[in-house]
């Protein structure tokens, strides 16, 4: 599979069109799978709750537009913010297993590559600020 405009036109396409303002497209064959790959195309105005993955790092890597990731501490005060955008330089983000983080998109088209261990586990309410 090629990974190119058209398919990241696609997904952006669907990710409009989506009540929640976003589309993933798995790269992987399940949610079983060891690693979970996905492109998740992102429109400004989706929520992402501020949240961890207590037993997984999780990497975002920002094929188009650009995206501002906020890390928390457990008592819901930010530690750090950053901006992660191509034509920054800035490319991608590694984001540490237990990191509260939730991202802010500042495009319309933005898609991130997506990648953390499998297999999928739906966030608990103690992973959830």
């Amino acid at each position: 599979m090629m990974i190119d405009d058209s398919l990241l036109d696609k997904v952006t396409a669907q990710a409009k069109a989506s009540e929640r303002l976003r589309m993933n497209y798995n790269l992987h064959d399940s949610l079983e799978a060891k690693a979970q790959r996905l492109l998740n195309a992102l429109e400004p105005g989706t929520v992402l709750p501020v949240h961890r993955h207590r037993q997984t790092a999780e990497t975002y890597i920002v094929l188009r537009g650009s995206i501002r990731v906020v890390f928390y501490n457990d008592k819901k005060l930010p530690t750090g913010e950053f901006l992660v955008s191509p034509k920054e330089g800035k490319y991608g983000i590694h984001i540490p297993a237990g990191q509260f983080h939730t991202l802010e998109v500042l495009e319309s088209g933005t898609v991130i590559f997506e990648v953390k261990d499998g297999p999928y586990a739906p966030l608990q309410p103690e992973d959830m600020l």
